[in-house]
């Protein structure tokens, strides 16, 4: 078959493997005592067939040039076509043509013994596998080129973490003869089948972790076994933290395991953002369940390893214990074995963290620990290769440096590899002679008194003064302790440029003041590049408190600190403006905005100051007051600081950093910082979701929207803009609500806190739970499991689990910090409304509509107890903070008390009138609170309490008088009210209906008012004395819209009556004037043109029907498509403007009448003022945002001004200067 083709190699094949099931047939029919072992083969035939076809079709698809041209598929075809032309030729041989003489017929023998046709079915498996496995290789392939350069591009890595990054080429690794039975360890545990999931080595600072974690790497890349690697490194951006830390690994692990990426792009396809989310949802999203898709590997790639080094430096603490946690959750995988190498510091953090896995699921080894002998051994090794090189270069004597220098150096190191490595950077500079830089460190060798790091350090930093006068020593001293003090305490590395300009002194006595230090800084020869320290030991070592007064290179950690804070306050001030992008338009959106724009405008070392001044001053302990520069800064530029913070997606960060100045500032040496800081704090907690993805809305909805008396809007109401001309009426004072969180694509059912206040998780209708940190809103981790909405949610006492409650009848039982699922308690035979853990975490309750409560053991997940009793649906649970007592409510108007432990019934409180809805107890557990449909709470100690009431009512609608003065709104109270729109003065409460008001309309000459409402009735009302003029009632149903023609002499009505008709009525007598029938749903909209003439309806039906008000006869159907919110008549009468767009209204044998207010721009639902979702816009271009308690129930539009009535009872009114606005947006 050498010279075919993969196409006709498949052919081939195929045609070979029908022979043979043809002849499996004649043998069966043939042969009696064989015939299980004839199917057995002649099945196995047709399987291999059946993927032959498959292969078939592949190359017949769009991608067959490149499976054509498979060397492995051709290879695999043609090892099974020898496999078939051998059986077939066995078959053959079977034939035996011999007569038989008593039957006179041919017979067939069978040529196999039962093994011999096992053997034969092994070989064809066999055959299968080697076809898909080649198969897969190819389509692997074809999926690198898609997913990879297309879908993985999407996902943000981060810059440098890789073991074999250009920006750590050049570090160490491990001489061949050097840590030869640590790396003989490693190398077993990961290849040993029965080894633990992750190794942990940790040792103290310098002890040569990180050169053993690259070696380590290095050794499983060239395996073909490296799944990915990321080293961190405290203050190197995205490397000192974890956000890019799952994304870096699952692009990594694409490349090793290609099959892996059509199910991470999907990932990435269905969560663009995948990026920004919590730890956990990136794992789950991005590593796990991509892994658990993933049919298994092939056997050489089996078993692969991520190696994580240096995860004490990643910066959050509960980051590390959540990387331990999630990463733990890779010994489930069963795709692929895959193991984790990790090294650390023995920080408590990570000691708890896997303190809090299970013990099978790593092992450790502590490097300081290790045989002294094998220590000095490999620190002899690497001084003896790296001063030999050393030696070559210079031309130096062959007996230098001397087994006895050698020798010292290696007493003087032991056990930190980072002596040995920078006494070899220092030795090898070639600006210096490198027997004298030798002989300087040795004079340390008898220094008893001196420290490790002492001996690695005061030889290098002594030769910057050798030399100098007292004078010259101190000024080097000072102006090192300058620049090199602020590279050590920075948050984040900084090119010598930025910090020059951030310290606001020049490049070149930046540059003079780290020429000498090469062996202990990383210094690019590109300035713009950051400079790095080589090893956290040389932090250490400056920052050492024992050093005050004793070495003039020691730095004062908190002075560096708050001169640093200064110098980012004076940058700031200096470089923080309004629109500082220039954007100009008010609703553009951060993620429209181009990122090179962002950095132009904020240059690195501005964008340092706005992510760390407070960190700096966090950590220089200093005292803040009024009037002082913290305080001048804020007052001028916090709008202009949260503006910046937005564009580099930090508003998150910046509540952390206003509430970490609230914890610095004394309130009674500091009154007025204190208070501004937290109106500050308050502001940006109510308008953090808008400064988030809308930048510019700080000074427009931010302002416009914050309470009259709050300090940030009075300190830059002047930001306000000019088109803004009436401002809406807002509340005096900050409310109790601290921030709004949105998020949910379905209605939030339940919330609940987390007892160390921490989290907050809310449960929605879109069948998910989401957790999101308390102090500022962001959003941690989005749970999905639940196959219908989710009811009800509680963390345990501890704050360690969280159970969530749902309509599928299940509860589920999640780890609070990882999200992973740890139960699923199933048992309920109908909805579960709600759960409650006791206070001890032992027990967890659960409400259904099925009658019970069920009991269930948290650790075990068996069920326990199961209560009976309630005669309808149990809404709601709660235990008695003693875990004593567990109470219930009920449908059935009862709320039951129950002994936790037994289950046994203790008392029945009767009194609800109505469903009883939620229960819960007093902090001693002697009185329990219920709540009902009957408006009412009752407090009730053992069968006795007291009652409150308490409940308010929503506005549904408003609407503008025509002459602009007046404004309406209707509420679900059953009144309607009148407002003067130039005062906001309440002047009518028009009552009368018996259920909701649900439309309201002026007429024309805006004296009398209409109001239609679900007591199936139309309301006439005089508007100046707010008398009942005419109640029409001849409607069936309830009143959904009405409208009066522009001559006020005619009243329109809709219904939602079966047979889906409109009511015409003279509004002077109140008589019925035509009935008009024609849609096949209800009518939810009318509106008459201005010369009254016709009337427009707009039904369920997704139609708009246009009528002759004289005659009743229907004019026009217009299939509008969908359903219509919004529906009136232009100026002229000739279209229809509604929500989804203009229709044009046919006119024949009517003539137009001149409208008086055809400036009305507004009418138009494209041109001039108009809302979109939680938008003002301007000619449909974003203008104005309505926070979530200002959004509309119901609005109306009048030239340029806009009217909500909101769902909390407020009703708005904003004026917009069209002329501002049309020069401003233009």
């Amino acid at each position: 078959m050498e010279g075919l083709g993969v196409a006709a190699n498949v052919i081939a094949v195929v045609e070979l493997s029908a022979k043979i099931a043809s002849l499996c047939i004649q043998y069966s029919r043939a042969v009696k005592h064989a015939k299980l072992d004839i199917e057995r083969l002649r099945e196995e035939v047709i399987s291999f067939a059946e993927l032959l076809r498959a292969v078939e079709r592949l190359l017949q698809g769009p991608d067959n040039k490149r499976l054509s041209t498979s060397q492995k598929l051709r290879d695999a075809l043609g090892d099974c076509f020898l496999q078939l032309t051998q059986l077939n030729k066995t078959l053959d041989s079977g034939k035996k043509k011999k007569i038989m003489s008593r039957f006179g017929v041919r017979a067939f023998k069978w040529p196999f013994e039962r093994k011999e046709v096992d053997n034969v079915i092994k070989n064809l498996e066999r055959c299968k596998q080697t076809v898909s496995l080649a198969l897969q290789v190819d389509q692997t392939t074809l999926i690198l080129d898609i997913h990879q350069k297309i879908d993985l591009s999407k996902l943000e890595t981060a810059r440098g973490a890789s073991f074999d990054s250009h920006v750590d080429e050049t570090d160490a690794r491990c001489l061949p003869n050097t840590r030869v039975g640590l790396r003989q360890e490693i190398a077993g545990w990961a290849e040993d089948p029965h080894g633990r999931c992750i190794f942990w080595l940790n040792g103290m600072a310098g002890t040569g972790k990180s050169t053993i974690s690259r070696t380590i790497a290095q050794h499983f890349a060239d395996k073909g076994q490296l799944a990915g690697s990321f080293f961190f490194k405290r203050g190197e951006g995205d490397r000192g933290n974890a956000a890019r830390f799952f994304t870096t690994i699952a692009t990594q692990l694409t490349i090793q395991v290609p099959s892996l990426s059509p199910f991470i792009g999907n990932a990435i396809d269905a969560d663009p953002t995948i990026s920004e989310k919590s730890l956990k949802e990136q794992f789950q999203k991005l590593i796990l369940r991509p892994l658990s898709k993933m049919q298994n590997v092939a056997s050489q790639a089996s078993r692969l390893v991520i190696v994580v080094d240096a995860l004490d430096e990643c910066d959050r603490e509960e980051d590390v214990r959540t990387i331990l946690l999630l990463l733990s959750q890779l010994r489930d995988v069963t795709s692929v074995c895959l193991r984790v190498f990790m090294t650390s510091r023995p920080e408590l953090p990570i000691r708890l963290g896997f303190k809090n896995i299970k013990g099978d699921t790593f092992q450790d080894l502590v490097l300081h620990e290790i045989s002294q002998v094998m220590i000095k051994h490999d620190i002899s090794a690497f001084l003896q290769y790296e001063l030999s090189k050393v030696r070559v270069d210079r031309s130096l004597n062959m007996d230098w440096p001397g087994q006895e220098n050698i020798q010292a150096l290696v007493e003087m190191a032991v056990p930190l590899f980072i002596f040995a490595a920078t006494v070899c950077r220092f030795v090898s500079d070639p600006r210096w002679d490198p027997k004298k830089r030798l002989a300087t460190i040795l004079e340390y060798e008898m220094a008893d008194q001196a420290s490790k790091f002492d001996r690695t350090y005061l030889p290098i930093l002594n030769q910057l003064l050798a030399g100098q006068d007292e004078v010259e020593q101190e000024k080097l001293a000072r102006e090192f302790r300058e620049v090199v003090g602020a590279i050590i305490v920075l948050a984040n590395p900084l090119s010598s440029v930025s910090l020059a300009t951030l310290l606001g002194i020049q490049q070149d006595d930046v540059a003079c003041r780290l020429e000498l230090l090469h062996s202990v800084l990383s210094i690019p020869t590109n300035k713009a590049h950051p400079v790095r320290l080589l090893h956290l030991s040389f932090r250490d070592f400056l920052l050492d408190p024992r050093k005050r007064g004793r070495s003039p290179f020691w730095v004062e950690e908190t002075k560096t600190h708050e001169r640093i804070a200064c110098k980012c306050l004076q940058l700031m001030s200096k470089c923080l403006k309004k629109d500082i992008c220039n954007l100009h338009g008010p609703g553009t959106l951060r993620s429209e905005i181009d990122s090179q724009s962002v950095d132009i405008n904020l240059p690195a070392p501005v964008k340092y100051a706005c992510r760390y001044w407070v960190y700096h001053l966090e950590k220089s302990k200093c005292c803040i007051h009024d009037s002082d520069q913290v305080h001048v800064f804020l007052y001028e530029h916090l709008l202009h600081w949260l503006e910046a913070l937005s564009l580099l997606g930090d508003v998150s960060q910046s509540i952390r950093m206003i509430t970490a100045l609230l914890s610095i500032l004394n309130a009674e040496k500091s009154p007025n910082l204190y208070a501004f800081v937290h109106d500050a704090k308050r502001f940006a907690l109510y308008n953090r979701s808008v400064i988030e993805f809308a930048p510019l809305q700080l000074y427009s909805s931010s302002l416009v929207f914050a309470p009259d008396k709050s300090l940030v809007r009075r300190q830059f109401e002047k930001c306000i803009p000019p088109w803004i001309q009436r401002r809406p009426d807002v509340q005096a004072n900050w409310g109790a609500t601290l921030q709004t969180l949105e998020g949910h694509d379905g209605a939030v059912i339940s919330v609940s806190f987390s007892h160390d206040s921490r989290l907050l998780a809310s449960a929605s209708g879109d069948k998910t739970i989401r957790v999101w940190e308390a102090a500022t809103g962001s959003l941690q981790q989005t749970l999905k499991g639940h196959t219908n909405r989710v009811t009800s949610v509680a963390f345990s006492h501890e704050s360690r689990l969280l159970a969530s409650a749902s309509w599928d009848k299940t509860v589920r039982v999640w780890e609070a910090a990882t999200g992973s699922l740890q139960q699923t308690l199933e048992g309920h035979t109908d909805k579960v409304s709600s759960v409650a853990f006791s206070h001890d975490s032992r027990l967890l309750a659960s409400a259904s509509w099925d009658k019970t409560v069920h009991v269930w053991d948290v650790i075990t997940g068996s069920l326990q107890q199961t209560l009976k009793g309630h005669a309808r649906k149990v809404a709601s649970v709660a235990f008695s903070h003693d875990s004593r007592l567990l109470a219930s409510a009920s449908w059935d108007k009862t709320v039951r008390v129950w002994e936790a432990a037994t289950g046994s019934l203790q008392q029945t409180l009767k009194g609800h009138t109505n469903r009883v809805t939620s229960v819960a107890f007093s902090h001693e557990s002697r009185l329990l609170a219920s709540a009902s449909w009957d408006k009412t709470v009752r407090i009730w100690d053992v069968g006795t309490g007291t009652l409150q009431q308490e409940h308010s009512y929503k506005v549904r609608l408003v609407a503008f008088s025509h002459d602009l003065k007046l404004l309406a709104s209707g509420l679900i109270d059953n009144t309607v009210r009148v407002w003067d729109v130039a005062t906001g003065s309440l002047q009518q409460t028009l009552e009368g209906h018996t259920d909701k008001v649900i439309s309201v309309a002026f007429s024309h000459d805006s004296r009398l008012l209409a109001s239609a409402s679900w007591d199936k009735t139309v309301r006439v009302w005089d508007v100046a004395t707010g008398s009942l003029q005419q109640m029409l009632e001849r409607h069936a149903r309830k009143v959904p819209s009405v409208a009066l023609s522009y001559d006020s002499r005619g009243l329109a009505s809709a219904s939602w009556e079966g047979d889906s008709k409109d009511q015409v009525w003279d509004t002077a007598t109140g008589s019925q004037q035509q009935t008009l029938g024609g849609h096949t749903d209800r009518v939810t909209l009318v509106a008459f043109s201005h010369d009254s003439k016709l009337l427009a309806s707009a039904s369920w039906d997704k139609t708009v029907r246009v009528w002759d008000v004289r005659t009743g006869s229907i004019q026009q159907i217009i299939e509008s498509g969908s359903y219509i919110q919004k529906l009136l008549f232009d100026s002229s009468d000739s279209s229809l403007l509604t929500d989804t767009g203009r229709f044009e209204v046919d006119r024949i044998g009517f003539s137009p009448v001149p409208d008086p207010f055809q400036d009305r721009k507004s009418r138009d639902c494209h041109q001039g003022l108009g809302i979109s979702n939680s938008w003002i816009t301007w000619n449909t271009e974003r203008l104005l945002w309505l926070p979530l308690d200002y959004r509309p129930a119901s609005t109306d539009i009048s030239r340029s001004t806009v009217a909500i009535g909101c769902s909390s009872g407020r009703v708005l009114i904003i004026a917009f200067s069209s002329a501002v606005l049309d020069s401003h947006l233009r």
